[in-house]
């Protein structure tokens, strides 16, 4: 298990917790501290006196809590930072708290399906004072809880340092013939809400817009999303915003030909109506 971990001193501990009162605890734990000025690096370093399976890397930071290279650069120090292969690599957000069946849980969704290479539960987060559940499509797997079958893994890596590397590697993943799945009946509570650390919810969905045309949406695809979320947050048109400016400066797009297709696939007009059940979470798809 890699966390990476920038200003997340009021958050690693209740992490910490929820780890080590897990029936199924992991074998290591990687925390990657990269850049943080609110005694992070400390705190860490005392979990790992107080827990032998606590592992800490530091890495040079940036000027700013950046989502994308930063995150990778992290992973890939704690990837290499494990002495034996596990059979399950997961990435944790120190954001996150679950219950303590949570991991026994999802390894054995992983030992129940041999072609499942990617998974996750399903997130919650607080909005006007209840914990809510948030619905993903398709074969979208949550990155603040991302668990790879360590020979998935090795498909789709190296990550991508940019915005949007946790969507390239699903697509790659379901391209090579692996499922990715984020399980609705197990859930996790996710403490800073998608999109935070961004500053402000236009600047977040402007990225996602960025984003999305970095891995390929189709245009009206995207648009009909923009305009789904935007019933509840007028924000989400950033999306919109963000896509239009990344194709008007013609940045370049994901460069793994297999990957934009199954993207693409999953975007097409004889999927929508399932693409809608699951975003209104009015059907699960199938359970193992």
């Amino acid at each position: 298990m890699v966390t990476p971990a920038r200003d997340e001193a009021a958050n690693l501990p209740r992490l910490a917790s929820c780890l080590a009162a897990q029936t199924c605890p992991p074998t290591t734990w990687v925390i990657v501290e990269n850049g943080s000025s609110d005694g992070t690096l400390e705190l860490a370093r005392d979990l790992a006196a107080a827990h032998p399976w606590v592992q800490v890397i530091s890495l040079p930071g940036t000027s700013s809590a950046d989502r994308g290279a930063p995150v990778v650069r992290a992973l890939n120090a704690g990837i290499a930072a494990l002495t034996e292969p596990p059979e399950v690599f997961v990435n944790v957000d120190a954001d996150i708290s679950m219950e303590p069946d949570y991991f026994e849980r999802l390894l054995a969704k992983f030992l129940a399906d041999p072609s499942l290479g990617i998974a996750s539960g399903s997130a919650y987060e607080l909005r006007r004072g209840t914990w809510e559940q948030r619905y993903v499509t398709g074969s979208t797997v949550w990155g603040a809880s991302r668990a790879y079958r360590w020979e998935c893994l090795h498909d789709v890596l190296p990550f991508e340092e940019r915005v949007a590397w946790d969507g390239v590697d699903e697509f790659k993943a379901n391209a090579r013939g692996w499922r990715t799945v984020a399980f609705e009946e197990l859930p996790f509570r996710h403490h800073r809400r998608e999109g935070e650390r961004d500053g402000t919810p236009w600047r977040a969905r402007r990225n996602q817009g960025q984003a999305a045309y970095y891995l390929g949406y189709r245009p009206w695809y995207l648009v009909l999303r923009a305009l789904w979320h935007a019933r509840r947050e007028a924000a989400a048109l950033g999306l919109i915003f963000g896509y239009a400016q990344a194709a008007w400066r013609q940045e370049p797009t994901n460069s793994d030909a297999r990957a934009r297709a199954y993207l693409r696939g999953q975007q097409s007009i004889r999927n929508l109506p399932q693409r809608l059940l699951e975003a209104t979470g009015k059907r699960r798809r199938p359970v193992v």
